[in-house]
């Protein structure tokens, strides 16, 4: 429960099923969140209070004002709640991320959080407990009529976070429940004011929790301020346009910020880590038919040969049709069958038959 109304209303819809509820919230260390361990008594915790001015500006999660609200969502309905400590995993987690913008990457800290935390370490924690089910808020679906379970888009594409839940292990998203896979995030705030949740009408976070300014560079200088060594910016046809501070700014596709004016639209197409070069030019240059991946798991059977797919790079891109070639233990070849717009290393690609997610993996190059 991230305090947020998308996990207080699936809370609420499994109560109301007849679930044995237990919450849990991620003190991830960014500020106090609540007494780890510590369960909600219902008789002490007050209905929220409305929101006062500065409610609109709520960005990230896991704040101490979102472990307020988890607890008193859990405390209303009378079921257990504790906040456990996750702040050195997290922690971890942000090196990650500043590791991999030093690299000349760009870093998915979601997924990483998903497959590390959420179906990671708190599924450990079920398992201490005996829990026989994982339930979060995303907007995805399980099905099990195949003999095995697969992951599915959730029923209304707009909302669908499946891209990034690729990581789950079959095992676990067996014992997995999407509450709010076949809603629309309408019904879910219309069901929060049928439970009687002040926070029905909560903001949505919109960014990276731990870089809520979204200043990416801010927290890579923190972390990693050795990767912070100037080069060059070159032009797609060998000029070079000016020096740079640090490839930890950039990233493919990246238009504005780049301190140069040509004259006419210009994007980052590529970045170099060995010279530390950042290369732009023309739309033309930014997008490519090609992607290179590893790391890749599988719900099903690995591939041992071609297949067709779509294919997403990005949360927010569109899937699209494709050729995936097996090319190596855990790695693959991508062709997709219209060039696609910015390819970038570091980001996961996910691929699709209709609803299934298939599996996923990490980009490489293009």
């Amino acid at each position: 429960m991230s305090g947020g109304v998308d996990s207080s209303v699936a809370a609420c819809l499994l109560h109301e099923q007849g679930h044995d509820v237990i919450g849990v919230f991620m003190r991830l260390g960014a500020e106090p969140a609540a007494a780890a361990c510590e369960p909600a008594v219902a008789s002490s915790l007050p209905i929220i209070a409305p929101r006062g001015p500065d409610s609109d500006r709520h960005r990230g999660c896991c704040s101490a004002l979102d472990a307020t609200d988890a607890r008193t969502v859990a405390g209303r309905l009378g079921f257990p709640f504790y906040a456990l400590n996750f702040e050195k995993d997290f922690s971890r987690l942000i090196d990650y991320f500043a590791d991999e913008y030093a690299a000349a990457r760009t870093p998915n800290p979601c997924v990483m959080c998903n497959q590390q935390l959420k179906f990671g370490r708190l599924v450990a924690y079920a398992d201490a407990i005996g829990a026989d089910f994982i339930a979060t808020g995303h907007y995805a679906r399980v099905d099990h009529s195949a003999g095995r379970p697969r992951l599915l888009r959730a029923r209304h594409l707009e909302k669908d976070q499946s891209y990034v839940l690729f990581g789950i292990a079959p095992d676990v998203l067996s014992r997995t429940l999407f509450p709010l896979g076949d809603l629309t995030k309408d019904e879910v705030r219309a069901l929060a004011r049928r439970f009687g949740l002040s926070l029905h009408d909560k903001p949505e976070s919109q960014d990276i929790c731990f870089v809520p300014d979204r200043d990416y560079a801010r927290v890579v200088r923190q972390r990693r301020p050795e990767s912070f060594v100037p080069g060059e910016m070159r032009h797609v046809d060998g000029r070079v346009l000016r020096t740079h501070d640090g490839v930890a700014q950039y990233t493919v596709g990246q238009r504005h910020g780049l301190g140069v004016a040509l004259g006419a639209p210009v994007y980052v197409s590529q970045i170099e880590r060995d010279t530390g070069a950042v290369i732009v030019g023309p739309a033309d240059f930014v997008r490519s038919a090609t992607v290179r991946a590893s790391r890749i798991s599988w719900f099903g059977n690995t591939p041992e040969s071609s297949f067709r797919a779509d294919v997403r790079i990005r949360y927010n891109h569109t899937a699209a049709p494709g050729e995936i070639s097996p090319v190596g233990p855990g790695q693959v070849h991508v062709r997709f069958d219209e060039p696609q717009w910015a390819v970038t290393p570091g980001q996961a690609v996910v691929f699709y038959s209709d609803d299934e997610v298939l599996g996923g993996g990490w980009i490489d190059s293009r």
